[in-house]
């Protein structure tokens, strides 16, 4: 969880705000730009039949209205950042990327 709350912190900073979501519920009122993130793999390090290792993968959304954000860029630019898919929903940019 340490790990995750320093990733929060990473995200903020890259958006210039606050307005990062953990697995956001239905209910909350999201402030775009934003970026959204939930976990979506743990890969296992095995050794002598168990696990001595472990690295949460998370999926990271940006979703801007701009469909050149500047965000964009920066979160591609983060260690471990793979770019995924880009998809328009609701008339706001969603760009998906994997972050290890």
């Amino acid at each position: 969880m340490v790990r995750r709350l320093k990733l929060h912190e990473v995200l903020c900073e890259v958006l210039g705000t606050r307005s990062v979501y953990y697995n956001p519920p239905e209910s909350v009122r999201i402030n775009y730009p934003a970026i959204v993130y939930s976990r979506k793999d743990i890969d296992n390090i095995h050794a002598d039949d168990s696990v001595y290792g472990q690295t949460c993968v998370y999926e990271v959304t940006v979703i801007d209205g701009d469909p050149d954000s500047e965000i964009v860029g920066k979160v591609s630019r983060l260690p471990s950042c793979r770019f995924d898919r880009h998809f328009v929903s609701d008339n706001l940019n969603h760009d998906t990327f994997t972050l290890y």
